[in-house]
C-alpha cells in the first residue's frame, strides 16, 4: 500500500511538473487573445495626427524659431512601414470572429478603411510599397513591391466593400462595436468617414482622371450623386475628430507649456500671411499680432498687425526677428489657456466640401462648385471660433480674391487655398499632399528649408530594407525611378 501512494506522489509530481513548464512557455506580458474592441481603440489612436507637430511645420502652418527644439529643413531620410498596425487590424478581424461575431460585422467592415487608410498614408510618403505578398510572416520574409496604383485601386476596393458592410450591419441595427472614442460607436458616422475618405482618395487621383482602369471620375461621381448608398460628412459634427481632455490627452499646447515654445515657435508665412491678405478673420483667432507692429501704431484689430515669416528663411534670422517682434506669435488665448484646446479633425466637413468643389470645377460631376466652395469656408470659420459669421460674410465675399471666379483655372486655385486654410493643423499630411498634387499654394524656400531649396516629394525606405529584402527594394526603385537611388525629390507616380 505505502508502495502504490508512493507511486502515486511520483505520478502527481511528474504532472504537476510538466504542467509548470507548460505554462512557463506562455509569456505574460504577450496575450494570446485580445478583446477587438480593444485592438480597436488602438488602431484608432494609430490613425490621428496630432496639431502643431512635425507635420504641421512642413505643411507651412507654423514654424521653429529656436534650434534647440526643431528647424523647417527638408532634408528627409528614411521613414517607416505601417505594417505593424496593419497587423494590428488583422488581428482585430480575427478576434472579432472569434468571439463570435458574423463574419460581417463592425470591426471588419471598420478594419477595411483602416486597411486603405494606412496603405494610402504609407505610399504617399514613399510610393510602391509591398501589398499583395506583405504580412504573411514566415512564409515570405521578402515580399515584392506592389505598385503605387496598384495600391490605391486595392484601398478603393476596400473602402466599397467597408461602406456595403457598414450599410448591412446598419440595417440590421448592429450594436456590437466597442472601444470607439472618436465617433462613439456610431457606425453611421463611420460610413460617412468611409466614403468621405473615399472622395480624398479620388481626388489625390486627379492627375489620373484618364485612366480607365482606375475610372476615378465615375467613382467620384457614383459617390456625389447618390447620397442614400454613399453618405458622406455633411456637418462639423459628423467629423472623425481626436477630442482632448484635461488629464490622459492634454492639448499639444496648453499653460505647462508656455514657458518652453510660446516664443520658440511662430505663424508661418505660407499660412498666416494668406489669411492677412484676404483679411480673413481667422487671423484674429490663430495668431497674436507682432509686437514691433503694435509698438509702430498698428492694433490688434489691423490686419497689417499680423506677419508670419517665411519658411526659407534661415534659423538664424527667424530667430533675431522674432526676438525683435517682427514677427506673430501663435496665439496665447487661443492655444495656451487650455487643457482641451480644439478637437484635431482627421477627416472633415470642411474638407469634404472643397473635394466636391473641386470635382466640379474638374467637369466630374455636375452641381454648383460656389455652393460647396461657401459651405467649406463658413465651416472652417466654424470651426475656428469665427464670431457672428454671417454678419462677417458679405464684406469678406464681396473681395475678388475671396469670390469664387467664373475662369475655372482662377476658381481651382481659390478652391485649394480655401481647403489649404480649412486644414490648418488638422487633417495630418493632406495639405504637404495637395501641395504636391497642385502647387497651391506655393511653398516657400531657401536656406531654412535646405534640400538645395527645394521641396522634398517623399521620404526614404526604411534602411532595413537595403539589407532583408534588397532584390525587391532595387527593383521597386528601378521601376519608378529609373535608378536604385533611393531620392526624396523623386516623383512618384501619383502626381506625374
Amino acid at each position: 500500500m505505502k508502495k502504490y501512494i508512493l507511486f502515486s506522489l511520483l505520478l502527481t509530481l511528474i504532472f504537476s511538473s510538466c504542467q509548470e513548464f507548460e505554462d512557463l512557455e506562455k509569456d505574460p506580458n504577450k496575450p494570446g487573445e485580445v478583446p477587438p474592441s480593444l485592438l480597436f481603440t488602438n488602431i484608432l489612436y494609430n490613425t490621428y495626427y496630432s496639431p502643431w507637430s512635425d507635420e504641421h511645420r512642413w505643411n507651412q502652418f507654423w514654424c521653429s524659431n529656436y534650434a534647440y527644439y526643431d528647424d523647417q529643413e527638408y532634408d528627409w531620410t528614411t521613414t517607416s512601414f505601417s505594417y505593424d498596425k496593419l497587423k494590428n487590424v488583422n488581428k482585430m478581424i480575427e478576434e472579432a470572429e472569434r468571439v463570435g461575431l458574423a463574419k460581417v460585422n463592425p470591426y471588419a467592415a471598420i478594419g477595411k478603411y483602416f486597411r486603405a487608410y494606412f496603405y494610402v498614408d504609407m505610399s504617399l510618403r514613399l510610393g510602391d510599397v509591398p501589398l499583395s505578398e506583405a504580412l504573411k510572416m514566415l512564409d515570405n520574409v521578402k515580399p515584392k513591391y506592389d505598385t503605387q496604383k496598384a495600391v490605391f485601386k486595392q484601398a478603393l476596393t476596400w473602402l466599397e466593400e467597408s461602406n456595403t458592410e457598414l450599410q448591412e450591419l446598419i440595417d440590421k441595427n448592429d450594436k456590437s462595436l466597442t472601444g470607439d472614442f472618436m465617433l462613439a460607436n456610431d457606425l453611421k458616422k463611420w460610413q460617412k468617414v468611409v466614403n468621405s475618405y473615399k472622395l480624398r482618395v479620388l481626388i489625390t487621383l486627379s492627375k489620373k482622371e484618364a485612366d480607365a482602369d482606375l475610372n476615378v471620375k465615375a467613382l467620384f461621381a457614383a459617390v456625389v450623386n447618390n447620397p442614400t448608398k454613399y453618405p458622406v460628412i455633411s456637418s462639423l459634427a459628423d467629423n472623425l475628430k481626436f477630442t482632448y481632455n484635461s488629464s490622459t490627452d492634454k492639448y499639444p499646447l496648453n499653460q505647462d507649456n508656455y514657458g518652453q515654445t510660446a516664443t520658440r515657435n511662430n505663424m508661418s508665412a505660407t499660412y498666416l500671411n494668406t489669411l492677412v491678405s484676404l483679411k480673413d478673420p481667422r487671423t484674429f483667432i490663430v495668431a497674436d499680432p507682432a509686437p514691433a507692429k503694435i509698438a509702430a501704431g498698428l492694433t490688434a484689430q489691423d490686419y497689417e498687425a499680423y506677419v508670419g515669416a517665411s519658411s526659407g528663411e534661415s534659423l538664424d534670422d527667424m530667430s533675431t526677428k522674432m526676438l525683435n517682434g517682427e514677427y506673430s506669435p501663435i496665439s496665447k488665448t487661443k492655444y495656451y489657456s487650455s487643457y482641451t484646446g480644439e478637437p484635431s479633425i482627421q477627416v472633415g466637413y470642411s474638407e469634404v466640401c472643397f473635394n466636391i468643389a473641386e470635382g466640379i470645377n474638374r467637369g466630374w460631376i455636375t452641381g454648383n462648385a460656389e455652393d460647396y466652395y461657401v459651405k467649406g469656408i463658413k465651416a472652417s470659420w466654424t470651426f475656428h471660433g469665427v464670431q457672428s459669421v454671417d454678419e462677417k460674410w458679405a464684406t469678406y465675399y464681396a473681395q475678388p480674391t475671396v469670390k469664387l471666379s467664373t475662369t475655372p483655372a482662377d476658381a481651382l486655385k481659390q478652391i485649394l487655398t480655401q481647403k489649404y486654410l480649412a486644414f490648418f493643423q488638422n487633417s495630418g499630411w493632406e495639405a504637404y499632399h495637395n501641395y504636391r498634387r497642385t502647387g497651391v499654394p506655393v511653398f516657400l524656400t531657401g536656406p531654412g528649408t535646405a534640400n538645395s531649396g527645394r521641396i522634398a516629394k517623399r521620404w526614404q525606405y526604411p534602411s532595413s530594407e537595403r539589407t532583408a529584402n534588397p532584390e525587391n527594394y532595387n527593383a521597386a526603385l528601378t521601376s519608378q525611378f529609373g535608378s536604385t537611388t533611393d531620392d526624396i525629390n523623386a516623383e512618384m507616380w501619383i502626381y506625374k
